[in-house]
């Protein structure tokens, strides 16, 4: 375990190093950040001028290799371009928000998905199972907006129960989260149906059954144990998906987190709190894929990940 641990650690810090790199490159062949913050009306010396005043005026690799020297030694992702705040700083502020979305999110998925997706299996083709089939395929072919921006108008204007936008209470959250979570529970339902349909035809089930166990704890105690390695470490391998997802949900319900930012800081070209954003995102998505291969070892030890 200790080996195949520290052999994931150097692969990540390769993964992020690629990511921020080709990051870097896009960003700059985007656009020109000199264009995007100076007013159109802004003359050529004074282009030249505010270039050099940023390091602007460098080659691009020049320029990468100085923001790898500074990250790697100190930890400095450079300073905002519009607000003059360090970028790891502004990035801080908006990180408590984007792990409460996403968190309630997972929770709010998973606490529907297991349940319904045991029911399904149990019951397999009956009107619950194809109903269940039915609304997992309809929430995939959902788009993320449209489901956000129809949650708008039903409860926030409409019957004007839930706030539509901001993050001063619970309230709050109800509606971007069951956006996010509404995005999750689909895949994660059927990942819970289709193992529960492999593990209850294995021997040991019949065993437990036999045995006169109780069909309630044969289920969770029993099958959905095993069942579950695949939900826990597709969890993980979503993260990356999530943290995209939430780019859009906090952009529809002006939720502060990172993703917002990320938007703000793109159209703005304030491309050092997007290189920010971006690794964070990167490392996230790495760490979280560590970890769902662990606690899959730690569910059923026959897995061998050295």
């Amino acid at each position: 375990m200790k080996t195949y641990i520290l052999k994931r650690m150097f692969q990540a810090v390769g993964v992020c190093l690629a990511i921020s790199m080709i990051s870097f490159l896009l960003l700059f062949l985007n656009a020109d950040p000199a264009l995007l913050l100076l007013p159109p009306e802004a003359e050529i010396e004074d282009i030249a001028v505010f270039k050099k005043a940023m390091g602007l005026d460098r080659p691009v690799m020049v320029q990468y290799l100085d923001f790898l020297r500074k990250v790697v030694l100190h930890g400095d992702f450079g300073e905002s371009f519009v607000s003059k705040v360090p970028a790891l700083e502004l990035m801080a502020e908006r990180i408590p928000a984007t792990l409460k979305l996403t968190l309630t999110a997972v929770l709010l998925a998973n606490l529907f998905a297991v349940p319904i997706g045991i029911i399904a299996a149990v019951r397999r083709y009956s009107v619950i199972d194809n109903l269940a089939t039915f609304l997992a395929l309809m929430g995939q072919a959902m788009p993320l907006y449209w489901l956000g921006i129809m949650l708008i108008i039903i409860f926030g204007v409409w019957l004007g129960w839930l706030p539509i936008s901001g993050s001063d209470s619970l309230a709050h959250l109800l509606l971007p989260s069951i956006t996010l979570g509404a995005w999750l529970l689909p895949v994660n339902m059927r990942l819970v149906r289709s193992g529960m349909l492999d593990v209850l035809t294995q021997d040991y089930i019949r065993t437990a059954r036999a045995k006169g166990l109780g069909e309630g704890w044969v289920l969770i105690k029993h099958a959905l144990k095993n069942a579950a390695i695949p939900l826990v470490t597709v969890t993980g391998m979503q993260l990356s998906l999530l943290l995209g997802g939430a780019v859009v949900t906090e952009t529809v319900f002006a939720w502060p987190g990172l993703g917002r930012l990320a938007v703000e800081s793109i159209r703005m070209g304030d491309y050092p709190v997007v290189q920010a954003i971006v690794v964070f995102f990167a490392g996230c998505v790495v760490v979280g894929n560590l970890l769902a291969d662990i606690a899959a070892a730690a569910i059923d030890p026959r897995i061998r990940l050295d």
